[in-house]
């Protein structure tokens, strides 16, 4: 076992931050002190760990000089006022929210790319990609020696919890009123997202992509290495709780040979590759796993250099808290 080091959440009572908490202590992770912080809204509450409950404590007056690594999961601008602050004191952290640049904090996902963890020394700053690209990274990363990656397109059909408690709960609401046969009065969302598709996550920019699209070509690309392969994506809102699924087409140089490409996925860590004529769901199989499922490995209809795939993963668990554990697990031994 390795020595304890002391740990802060940063957004320890948003879905991803209580997520995390849970799998430090599911995983063992040698945790001295944990301290949990938040906004002052939700300052003073508390949140389980290890059979107590642990109070949690404003961030912004926070001093970062108490622990050796945080975790960023409280979005962009949380972690653009405070991230400064806990390098100038000597803290380490893994930023969840896409918001500081690759060359300070490398996007990694241990599946795909952890030898660029190699040679970092503490205070480091490393990032965990969005929860699709980190779905994407672990599917694609044991086909790299097989295919000459031309081109990626994606449709990414993501469950509310992407957006927070908030939408969850907004999902739960227009369902009981529609159901109940009552009018049904929009929130969080602009229309009605329950029994619905919305065909974009976020506002768009002037050429329309919006910035989770923008996020997860920049974040897959380079956790591939690959700079020159084309991405393509489009984010849809799908009615579901929690588990995203996305429809994936590859095109390689070359012919694609499916009987390697499933024996690759077979041995892959962090995939579970669902047999021919079934097909893996966010509900049934991906909510509270701790792997990509991975299903419908089919070729073109009529380009033999095309591979099509089928993922669905837990979106806060695998997509999000999970990877940012396992990142600090192979750093761990840096912080001691």
């Amino acid at each position: 076992m390795s020595q304890p080091i002391d740990i802060a959440v940063i957004g320890a009572t948003g879905t991803v931050g209580e997520t995390l908490v849970q799998i430090l202590e599911e995983r063992d992770f040698p945790v001295g002190n944990l301290h949990l912080l938040a906004s002052s809204e939700s300052a003073g509450s508390s949140v389980p760990f290890r059979g107590k409950n642990v109070r949690v404590r404003e961030v912004d007056a926070y001093d970062f000089s108490k622990v050796k690594l945080a975790f960023f999961a409280a979005g962009p601008a949380v972690t653009l006022s405070f991230a400064d602050r806990a390098h100038a004191a000597g803290c380490s952290l893994i930023d969840l929210s896409g918001a500081l640049p690759a060359e300070r904090a490398p996007q990694v996902v241990p599946e795909a790319n952890a030898g660029v963890l190699d040679g970092l020394k503490a205070p480091f700053q490393v990032g965990s990609p969005s929860p699709s690209a980190t779905t994407l990274a672990v599917a694609l990363a044991p086909l790299r020696g097989l295919l000459d990656l031309q081109s990626v397109h994606v449709t990414a059909s993501l469950a509310v919890s992407a957006l927070g408690r908030e939408a969850v709960t907004e999902l739960a609401r227009q369902t009981a009123e529609l159901l109940n046969m009552r009018p049904l009065e929009p929130s969080f969302f602009d229309r009605q997202i329950a029994f619905n598709l919305l065909a974009q996550v976020g506002a768009p920019d002037a050429d329309g992509h919006t910035s989770l699209e923008k996020r997860l070509v920049r974040e897959l690309r380079q956790v591939l290495a690959n700079p020159s392969v084309k991405i393509s994506a489009t984010c849809i809102q799908a009615p579901v709780f929690f588990g995203d699924s996305f429809s994936v087409t590859l095109r390689s140089a070359d012919a694609v040979d499916l009987k390697k490409v499933n024996a690759a996925l077979e041995r892959a860590p962090g995939i579970e590759l669902v047999e021919a004529g079934d097909y893996p769901t966010a509900v049934g199989d991906a909510v509270g796993q701790d792997v990509v499922y991975v299903g419908r490995v089919r070729g073109g209809v009529d380009e033999p250099a095309e591979l099509n795939l089928w993922l669905t993963s837990d979106n806060v668990r695998k997509g999000a808290a999970l990877n940012a554990v396992q990142v600090a697990e192979l750093l761990i031994k840096g912080l001691l």
